[in-house]
């Protein structure tokens, strides 16, 4: 059996436990979503890619929206131009303060899992930040098809937060790139969707003034998954994800500005200057002279980096690029956060060569 294979079929083993869908806290949802919260759940740099990604995949003109688990805001573009959006969710404070919402309804999916509207009704049904709630996901998703016109878009999003009292078990269960495969289940359970895609987008800065900021922390990753409705012949190369990786040159121009390196002093993937990073200051480390790093947050290479360490099985990981003036080579310096190492740069840049 192949490695993937044998991966879903442990989540799936997971599914037939009986606690599966529990939550620590099992107390009655319409009690505890009485007071609203009128909060935002991800940084505003998570918030602009999560609209990013809806503009991106919205490929029919004036879509009918439905925002599942809604609350003050359905993360449309500021450009978005709706049919009808309608929102589901568990307060209606909440839904109120919603200003994008034509229609507000207040339902309990945990407790009725059925969407209280007619066949064919919507061409986008969104889930953003809440699927880890629900206690009847397939039966949800069943529902979602039922609702969405044929070729419709159900595109489910999350992060790396959640409110873990309320989580379903499975969820708490699983690592972020496991509840990928979870939601994918999902959707080939719930039956007539297309196959899912996903869309990933991790590494990105932290908003300045964001009070995470000076933890050296990445903005928080955005996790998506998302199908269409019916055969996918039909429709399934209609919707493309924005592109999840800053711009950078190709191999060939990387190679090139490396070469040129000692010349310009210039980081070959975004061009600003290699500081001095006083390595013999620093006890984690054997090497008995100075490195050059590039200390750019917004450095193709350290955003990369955060999802190929994430892809390897070292989550919480980038790298920065090195220059090793004495061989004259460069190499990666892994760090776990933005803000490390960054006590021992020094002010002087590589001085470039004649």
């Amino acid at each position: 059996m192949e490695r993937n294979a044998v991966h879903t079929q442990q989540i799936r083993n997971l599914l037939t436990q009986p606690d599966a869908f529990s939550r620590e806290n099992e107390a009655d949802d319409a009690l505890f979503y009485t007071r609203p919260r009128m909060v935002q759940h991800l940084d505003s740099t998570a918030l602009e890619t999560v609209a990013e990604l809806i503009g991106a995949l919205a490929v029919r003109e004036h879509p009918d929206v439905l925002d599942l688990m809604a609350s003050i805001d359905t993360h449309l573009p500021d450009s978005f131009e709706a049919g009808r959006v309608a929102g589901l969710g568990m307060n209606a404070d909440e839904l109120a303060a919603n200003p994008k919402l034509d229609e507000r309804v207040v339902h309990d999916l945990n407790a009725t899992p059925t969407l209280p509207f007619p066949d064919n009704s919507f061409d986008i049904v969104l889930n953003t930040l809440s699927v880890q709630y629900l206690t009847h996901p397939v039966e949800i998703f069943r529902e979602v098809n039922r609702v969405l016109r044929d070729g419709g878009l159900h595109l489910v999003i999350f992060s790396n937060r959640t409110f873990a009292p309320k989580a379903v078990t499975i969820w708490t269960q699983l690592t972020e790139s496991e509840r990928l495969e979870l939601l994918r289940i999902y959707f080939a359970d719930a039956g007539g969707f297309t196959q899912p895609d996903t869309f990933i987008v991790m590494g990105r800065p932290r908003p300045h003034g964001d009070k995470y900021e000076s933890t050296g922390v990445p903005s928080d990753p955005v996790y998506a998954v998302y199908a269409e409705k019916g055969d996918p012949a039909s429709h399934a190369d209609r919707r493309h994800a924005p592109p999840v990786e800053s711009e950078h040159p190709d191999h060939d121009e990387i190679e090139r500005r490396k070469a040129e390196f000692v010349h310009t002093g210039k980081c070959p993937y975004c061009g600003e200057p290699m500081h001095l990073w006083a390595v013999t200051e620093n006890p984690m480390t054997t090497w008995n002279h100075d490195f050059y790093v590039c200390i750019n947050d917004e450095c193709p290479y350290v955003v990369r980096g955060w999802r190929v360490m994430y892809e390897q099985g070292n989550p919480g990981l980038s790298y920065r690029l090195c220059f090793d003036p004495v061989s004259k080579t460069f190499s990666s310096l892994s760090v776990p956060s933005l803000s490390a190492i960054k006590s021992q740069i020094k002010d002087e840049v590589y001085e470039p060569e004649e």
